[in-house]
C-alpha cells in the first residue's frame, strides 16, 4: 500500500502491514484515533454476544454451577465487590435465565417473616374467611403490579435502581424522586423488619434466657421484649452494616442457604399438615372454663392432683389462691369453673375449619378465651392482672390486619433489579415474576385455609405461643422437627435484612447520582470500587430508628405505605404511557393492559387508606414534599417521560377547545405579543419592554416574545439560535413566563408581518402587539425606521388586534423597583367599554404598581351636566368593580374634537338605547353592525383633510399624506396630517376598544410630559387616544 504523509519531526514513512483481508485502516478525520486505540483493551477477550451453554458445560453440571453462583443480591453489587479495572478478573456474559435470576429471588423475598411469625395470628384473628380476603387482596395488587412492572422492564434495560429507575424514567423525574425515596424508606423499613423478626426468634422460640431485661410481673412482659429488641437489634443492625461495608462478597456465599432454608421450612409446613390428618401431633393447652391459660409458670394443667392417696393442691393452684392449702381465698372465676386441656392442633379431619370460619377481634389487654366453651362468669368483677391468663398485646381490627399483612408480599422488585445479569430480561422478567406472584399466593391461601382446618383458633390467637409454653406454632406443625421452621426462619429473616442493607444504599446512591435532588449528592459518593459508604451510614441510621420502634407489628404498616405508594406509581407510570401510544411504547411482554394498571393503581391507593389512613397521608406529604423540592430546587432533566406526553396531549386537547368560540368578557384579557429589537450582537436593546410585559401581565395568559432578523435562515440560523438564547436568558431575568419567537426575513417589514400573521397556535394567538417607539423616526437619512413602524401599525389593525407603543420605555421602572405612592392617571375620551380601565388595573396587580392609586379623566363641554357625568361614571366604575378616583374635566366646545363628541355621544347613546329596547343578542348585534355603518360612514366624512394638504403620490416621507380614507367601518385609520409650513406632521391613530374585542383599537405610549393640554390647534382634526407617562413616581395616561 502506498505510504500517507508523515507530519512528525522526522519525516520516515513505514509501509503499513496488511491486516486481516488486506485492506489498511483508513485515516479519516471524523474518525477520533484516541477511541480507536481504546478500544485495543478488548483485544483478545470473550465479546460474544450469545453463547451456546451446552459448549461447555453439561445440562446436570451447569445446573449445579447456577445454584452455586446463585445470588439474590441487585445487580451491580457483586462487580463492586470485584478489584480495580487493572486486577479485575475477566467476567463472563451474564447467562442467568428465568428460574435462576427471577423466579428463586422473587420467591425468598416474598416469603419471609410475617409468613412465620403472624400469618397463624392473622388467621386466628380475622378469621378464615377475612384473611382469606386480606391475602387475595394483597395477591392481587401485587399480580396487577408486576403485570405493569413486566411491561415497562420489557420497554428496554433497567439497570441499577430498579422501580426508581422506571418510574423517573416514565413518569420523569419529580415523581420519580419522590417515588424513589419513598421505595429507599420502604426497602430501609424492611430491613428493621426482618431484624426484629431475627431478633424475636431469638429471643422467644430459640433462647429465651438470652434476655437482658426481665420482667418482674406479665405486666411488664410486653416492655421488657422491647427493650431487649432494641438491645439485640441495634447491635444487629451494627453488625449487618458492617459486614456489608467489609465485603457483600461474603455473605453472597449464603444466599444459597438462605434460599433452601425458605423452600425447606414450606415443604415442612405442607408434610406437618398432610401429617395430622392421620397422627395429630401432641400440642395440650390449658383451659381454665374458656380462658386460655400461659404454661410459663405451671405444668400441671389441674388444680390437684393424687398422691400416695392424699389430694395436693398444683402450682396452677397457687398462681390463682393466696396459700396453697384446700381452704385458700381463690379468684371467684377460679373456683366457680373447671380447668381443662384440649388439643392444640388437632389435625385437618377434626372439623375445627368451622370454628376459625368467622373472626374474633378484641381490644388490647383482652383475655384470649374459646368460643362455645362452657363458662360460668362471676357476679363481681375481678382483678385479671397477674393472673396467668394469655392476653392480647394490641387491639385488633380488619384494616390493622392488613397493613400487618402487606409486607409479606412486597419482594417483586428482585427480578426487574437485576435485569442486566439475565440472559433474556425482556422474557426471563415477566415470566419470572408472574410465576413466583402465583406461587407465592398459592402458599398464603392454601396456608390460611390450612391453618384454619388444623389449628384451635385459641393458639392461633396466641402471637407469641405463651399457652404451649412459648413454642412457635407454626413449627410445631412442621414435620418432622419444629426446628426445621425455627432454624429456617431465623436464616432467612437475617438474609432478607442482609439484603435490605445492601440494596436500600445502592438504590439511594442511584438517585443521588441522577443529580436530581441537590442536597444528597454526598450520598452518591462511596469507596473507590462503588460502594456507598455514605448512603450506608444514613440506611443504618435510619433503620436503627425501626429497631428503636421495636414492635414489629407497628414498623409493617410504615413499610407497607412506601411500597403501596410505589406499587401505584409503576401502574400509573403504564397506564400514562399505554394511554398515550408514545412510539417508544413497544414492551415485549403483550399481556397489560390500561385499565388492569388503572384496577392496580386505584387498589393500590384504596390499601393504603384501609391499612393507615394518617400513616398514608404522612407518606403522601413526604412524597409532596420532596416531588415540590425537586420541581423547584432539582436538576431539570429531560429523560422523555410520560408526564410531559401527558401536557402535551393535554394541551393539545385545551386548544382544541378553546379553538371552538371568542373567549367570553369576563375571561378576556390582554394575550401580548411583544416586538423586541435586536442589536448586533443579537442582544436585546429594550430590556424594559419584557419588565413592563412582566408588570403588565403578572404571568397570567399568553405572552410572545418575538424579534426579526433581517437575512436569509441558511445564513442566519446560528444567529437565530443566538437571539433565542439571549432573548430566553433575557426573559428569565425579566421573569417574563412565555414564548420565544425568532423569524428570518429578508425584510424587516416582512418578517414583523410574519409574525403579527401566525404568532401562536389555535386559540392560544395574541390579540395585543407591544412595541417601542422608534427612537430614528426623525432622521431623514433613514427612511424605514418610521415607514416599517407605520406598516406594522396598518397590518396590526388589519389583523383586528390591539397596539401598544411605548415610548421612552428605557425609562420605566424595573420589577425590582417599588412605588410607596403616585397616581395612574387614565385620560377616558373615547367610551371603549373599559379597555382603558383594564390596563391600569392589571398593573396594580404587581408589586411595582401595587400602592399607586387610580384616577379617571373625562371630558365635558361646559354645558354639560358635569355632576351627573361624574356620577354616572363612578357607576359604571363600581359595575366594573374598580376602585378609582373620578375626575370631570370642563373645556370649551372648540377644544374638543366633533368626531370625538360625536363618537362618545353616539357609543353611550346606542348602550342605553340597546339596553332599554332589551333586544336579544342576534337583534343586538345586527343593530350594532347597522350603527356601526353610520358611524364608518360620518367618519369617512370627518377624517377628510383639506384638498390641498392631501397628495397621490407615494408615500416616501412622513410629511407626504397617506392613501384616502373610503367611507366604511374599518376598526382603524391612519393619517398624516401636514400643518402649517415648517411644523412637523404628527400621526392621528383611529380606532375603538371594547373588553370583548379580539384587538382593535391602539394604545399609544409615547410622552414624559406630565400635564395635560390640547396637542393639537382647533383648526385640525384629531383623535383622543391615551398616553402612558412616566414622570418619577406617577405613571399618567394622557389625552392627545
Amino acid at each position: 500500500p502506498p505510504c500517507g504523509t508523515c507530519v512528525d519531526a522526522a519525516p520516515r514513512c513505514e509501509p503499513q502491514r496488511p491486516q486481516g483481508d488486506g485492506i489498511p485502516k483508513e485515516s479519516s478525520p471524523f474518525i477520533n484515533s484516541a477511541e480507536m486505540d481504546r478500544g485495543n483493551i478488548y483485544e483478545g477477550k470473550n465479546m460474544a454476544l450469545f453463547e451456546e451453554e451446552m459448549d461447555s458445560n453439561p445440562m446436570v453440571s451447569s445446573l449445579l454451577n447456577k445454584l452455586a453462583n446463585y445470588t439474590n443480591l441487585t445487580q451491580g453489587v457483586v462487580e463492586h465487590e470485584a478489584d480495580e479495572d487493572s486486577k479485575r478478573k475477566e467476567i463472563k456474559a451474564p447467562r442467568m435465565g428465568t428460574f435462576i435470576g427471577v423466579y428463586l429471588p422473587c420467591l425468598q423475598n416474598i416469603l419471609g417473616v410475617i409468613l412465620f411469625l403472624r400469618l397463624t395470628w392473622i388467621v386466628g384473628t380475622s378469621g378464615v374467611l377475612e384473611s382469606f380476603i386480606i391475602v387475595f387482596m394483597c395477591c392481587a395488587c401485587t399480580m396487577l403490579t408486576a403485570i405493569s412492572m413486566s411491561a415497562i422492564a420489557t420497554n428496554g434495560v433497567v439497570p441499577a435502581g430498579g422501580s426508581y429507575y422506571m418510574i423517573s424514567r416514565s413518569l420523569g423525574p419529580e415523581f420519580g424522586g419522590a417515588v424513589g425515596l419513598c421505595f429507599y424508606l420502604g426497602t430501609t423499613f424492611a430491613g428493621a423488619m426482618y431484624i426484629l423478626g431475627t431478633i424475636e426468634i431469638l429471643l422467644a422460640y430459640i433462647s429465651p434466657s438470652a434476655a437482658i431485661f426481665k420482667a418482674e410481673d406479665a405486666d411488664g412482659e410486653t416492655e421488657a421484649m422491647l427493650n431487649n429488641m432494641r438491645v439485640y437489634g441495634t447491635c444487629t443492625v451494627a453488625l449487618m452494616a458492617i459486614v456489608v461495608f467489609v465485603g457483600v462478597k461474603y455473605v453472597n456465599k449464603l444466599a444459597l442457604v438462605f434460599l433452601s432454608c425458605v423452600i425447606l421450612s414450606i415443604f415442612a409446613i405442607y408434610a406437618g399438615v398432610i401429617k395430622t390428618a392421620f397422627d395429630p401431633p401432641d400440642f395440650p393447652i390449658c383451659l381454665l372454663g374458656n380462658r386460655t391459660l400461659s404454661r410459663r409458670n405451671f405444668d400441671i394443667c389441674a388444680k390437684f392432683i393424687e398422691v400416695n392417696n392424699e389430694t395436693m393442691t398444683t402450682k396452677l393452684w397457687s398462681l390463682f389462691c393466696d396459700n396453697p392449702s384446700l381452704n385458700a381465698t381463690c379468684d371467684e372465676y377460679f373456683n366457680l369453673n373447671n380447668v381443662t386441656e384440649i388439643q392444640g392442633i388437632p389435625g385437618i379431619a377434626s372439623g375445627v375449619l368451622i370454628d376459625n370460619l368467622w373472626s374474633a377481634y378484641t381490644d388490647k389487654g383482652s383475655i384470649i378465651e374459646k368460643k362455645g366453651h362452657p363458662s360460668v362468669t362471676g357476679t363481681e368483677e375481678t382483678k385479671v392482672g397477674g393472673l396467668p391468663y394469655v392476653f392480647t398485646d394490641i387491639m385488633t381490627y380488619f384494616t390493622m390486619l392488613v397493613g400487618i399483612y402487606f409486607p409479606s408480599v412486597t419482594g417483586i422488585m428482585a427480578g426487574s433489579n437485576r435485569s442486566g445479569d439475565l440472559r433474556d430480561a425482556q422474557k426471563s422478567i415477566p415470566t419470572g415474576t408472574i410465576l413466583a406472584i402465583s406461587t407465592t399466593s398459592f402458599i398464603y391461601l392454601s396456608c390460611i385455609v390450612l391453618f384454619g382446618a388444623c389449628i384451635e383458633g385459641v393458639i392461633l390467637r396466641d402471637k407469641f405461643g405463651e399457652a404451649v409454653n412459648g413454642n412457635l406454632v407454626i413449627g410445631t406443625l412442621a414435620w418432622p422437627s419444629p426446628w426445621v421452621i425455627v432454624i429456617g426462619s431465623f436464616f432467612s429473616t437475617c438474609g432478607a435484612g442482609l439484603q435490605s442493607l445492601t440494596g436500600a444504599p445502592r438504590l439511594l446512591q442511584a438517585i443521588a447520582r441522577d443529580g436530581i435532588i441537590p442536597f444528597l449528592q454526598v450520598f452518591g459518593h462511596g469507596k473507590a470500587n462503588g460502594e456507598p459508604t455514605w448512603a450506608l451510614l444514613l440506611t443504618a441510621f435510619i433503620c436503627e430508628i425501626g429497631i428503636l420502634i421495636a414492635s414489629l407489628d407497628s414498623v409493617a404498616p410504615i413499610l407497607s405505605m412506601f411500597f403501596l405508594m410505589c406499587y401505584m406509581f409503576v401502574n400509573l407510570a403504564c397506564a400514562v404511557q399505554t394511554l398515550l401510544c408514545t412510539p417508544n411504547w413497544r414492551p415485549r411482554f403483550k399481556y397489560y393492559h390500561w385499565a388492569l394498571s388503572f384496577l392496580g393503581m386505584s387498589l393500590c391507593f384504596a390499601l393504603m387508606f384501609i391499612c393507615s389512613w394518617y400513616y398514608a397521608l404522612i407518606a403522601m406529604l413526604i412524597a409532596g414534599c420532596i416531588y415540590k423540592y425537586i420541581e423547584y430546587r432539582g436538576a431539570e432533566k429531560e429523560w422523555g417521560d410520560g408526564i410531559r406526553g401527558l401536557s402535551l396531549n393535554a394541551a393539545r386537547y385545551a386548544l382544541l377547545r378553546v379553538e371552538h368560540g371568542p373567549p367570553h368578557t369576563k375571561n378576556w384579557r390582554p394575550q401580548v405579543l411583544v416586538l423586541l429589537n435586536l442589536d448586533s450582537e443579537q442582544m436585546v436593546k429594550h430590556p424594559r419592554l419584557l419588565s413592563f410585559t412582566s408588570q403588565l401581565k403578572a404571568g397570567k395568559g399568553l405572552t410572545i416574545v418575538g424579534s426579526v432578523l433581517q437575512g436569509i435562515y441558511l445564513d442566519k440560523y446560528i444567529e437565530a439560535q443566538k437571539a433565542e438564547e439571549n432573548i430566553k436568558s433575557l426573559m428569565g431575568v425579566e421573569k417574563t413566563k412565555g414564548f420565544c419567537q425568532i423569524v428570518v426575513s429578508p425584510s424587516f417589514r416582512d418578517g414583523m408581518s410574519h409574525l403579527i400573521q401566525s404568532a401562536g397556535l389555535g386559540g392560544m394567538t395574541h390579540n395585543t402587539v407591544l412595541m417601542a417607539w422608534p427612537q430614528s423616526w426623525k432622521q431623514t437619512d433613514n427612511p424605514f425606521s418610521w415607514k416599517n413602524f407605520v406598516d406594522t401599525v396598518r397590518e396590526t389593525t388589519a389583523a383586528q388586534q390591539a397596539l401598544l407603543v411605548a415610548k421612552n420605555i428605557d425609562l420605566f421602572p424595573t420589577n425590582q423597583e417599588r412605588f410607596s405612592e403616585g397616581n395612574v392617571d387614565v385620560w377616558w375620551i373615547v367610551h371603549d367599554g373599559g379597555m382603558l380601565m383594564l390596563l391600569p388595573f392589571l398593573l396594580r396587580q404587581h408589586k411595582v404598581w401595587r400602592k399607586c392609586k387610580m384616577r379617571i379623566f373625562t371630558v365635558a363641554q361646559m354645558d354639560d351636566n358635569s355632576i351627573q357625568m361624574k356620577k354616572d361614571l363612578q357607576m359604571f366604575l363600581y359595575h366594573l368593580r374598580l376602585n378609582a378616583e373620578v375626575e370631570v374635566v370642563e373645556m370649551f366646545e372648540n377644544d374638543i374634537s366633533a368626531f370625538t363628541y360625536e363618537k362618545t355621544l353616539m357609543m353611550e347613546q346606542r348602550s342605553q338605547m340597546l339596553k332599554q329596547m332589551q333586544l336579544s343578542k342576534n337583534e343586538r348585534e345586527r343593530e350594532n353592525h347597522r350603527i356601526s355603518g353610520l358611524e364608518g360612514t360620518t367618519r369617512g366624512h370627518l377624517v377628510q383633510p383639506p384638498a390641498q394638504s392631501r397628495t397621490n403620490s407615494q408615500v416616501n416621507h412622513p410629511s407626504q399624506v397617506f392613501p384616502n380614507i373610503q367611507p366604511g367601518p374599518p376598526p382603524l385609520q391612519l393619517e398624516t396630517i401636514d400643518r402649517k409650513q415648517g411644523q412637523p406632521p404628527l400621526f392621528v391613530f383611529l380606532g375603538k376598544t371594547q373588553l370583548n374585542w379580539r384587538g382593535k383599537g391602539s394604545l399609544c405610549l409615547p410622552s414624559r410630559s406630565s400635564h395635560f393640554k390640547p396637542l393639537f390647534p382647533p383648526s385640525d382634526f384629531y383623535f383622543g387616544a391615551a398616553v402612558l407617562s412616566a414622570a418619577g413616581s406617577k405613571i399618567l395616561l394622557k389625552w392627545l
